[in-house]
């Protein structure tokens, strides 16, 4: 079993993650009409309001101390009550399918007790096969599921309670 990290992003790391989101770009390549530009890059912008907002927080994930991804977790929500949303998940494809992103997900919601919104592009089939076998087992006491048009693309929300750690 590898050793699986996640630590908080300092704010000199915060290129690196922009530096991974184009790989995360190139995955959504597969589903959505995104273009590389003629410098071969997606021509995504930087998120320097988003890095900004006080309720994003990111973190870097480490398998075996070499850098694996990383994740967000923020107040971008779409549905009534939910507090959190996780904003980005990437798990480069070396370390996918060794129990990274369950232990990634299931790490962050112990931290961040409370409403949860979590969701995924329809057009997107692995995710929705890692949400569909996944959620059951992050919320034993039950979530929703709910069909919404995001940044003009159907996705899937998942809305469920994550109670506090009892002492």
């Amino acid at each position: 079993m590898p050793l699986i990290e996640l630590h908080a992003a300092h704010r000199d790391e915060l290129e690196t993650i922009e530096s991974l989101m184009q790989f995360y770009t190139y995955d959504f390549s597969e589903w959505l009409p995104l273009k590389l530009g003629e410098h071969g890059f997606f021509n995504i912008q930087p998120l320097p309001d988003y890095w900004r907002n006080p309720s994003t927080q990111a973190f870097l994930i480490r398998v075996d101390s070499e850098l694996a991804g990383f994740v967000t977790v923020d107040d971008d929500t779409h549905l009534p009550g939910a507090q959190f949303n996780m904003g980005y998940l990437f798990v480069s494809r070396r370390f996918r399918g060794q129990g990274v992103a369950i232990f990634v997900v299931s790490t962050l919601l112990s931290r961040f007790p409370g409403q949860w919104q979590i969701f995924h592009l329809d057009a997107n089939p692995p995710a929705q096969l890692f949400w569909t076998t996944v959620m059951p087992g992050l919320s034993p006491s039950g979530f929703t599921r709910h069909q919404q048009i995001i940044k003009g693309y159907p996705c899937t929300l998942y809305r469920f309670e994550v109670p506090p750690l009892s002492s």
